[in-house]
């Protein structure tokens, strides 16, 4: 599994679909949910995105259905992906446990 930090964008569209499959634009709204709207993707951005992951095994095609003549593509989280995602939880974890450690420790005041 990759040490690697995972980025951002990725991180919020693997989480966006570790509870249910998603059309594009429901993972859109799920993503800014998740970030409190700090993150806010574009359609070409999070289509790019989904087209890397799914090429990463990350995501598959769950489904497509025509919906007022328009093809819309349901996505899922893979189970490579679902460990991903819970190797950058861990991560992630690791990291707020030592910062939150230091603050625990940090002189009152600071240092002058």
């Amino acid at each position: 599994m990759s040490k690697t930090a995972m980025r951002e964008p990725t991180f919020l569209i693997l989480t966006a679909l570790a509870s249910r499959p998603q059309h594009g634009y429901g993972i859109l709204r799920d993503v800014e949910s998740i970030s409190e709207g700090q993150v806010t993707l574009r359609a070409g951005t999070l289509y790019t995105a989904l087209d890397r992951l799914s090429s990463d095994g990350w995501v598959a095609v769950d489904r497509e259905e025509v919906v007022d003549g328009r093809l819309r593509r349901y996505y899922r989280l893979t189970d490579q992906g679902a460990a991903r995602l819970e190797a950058e939880v861990s991560r992630l974890r690791a990291r707020t446990r030592a910062a939150a450690q230091r603050l625990r420790t940090r002189p009152a005041g600071g240092l002058a």
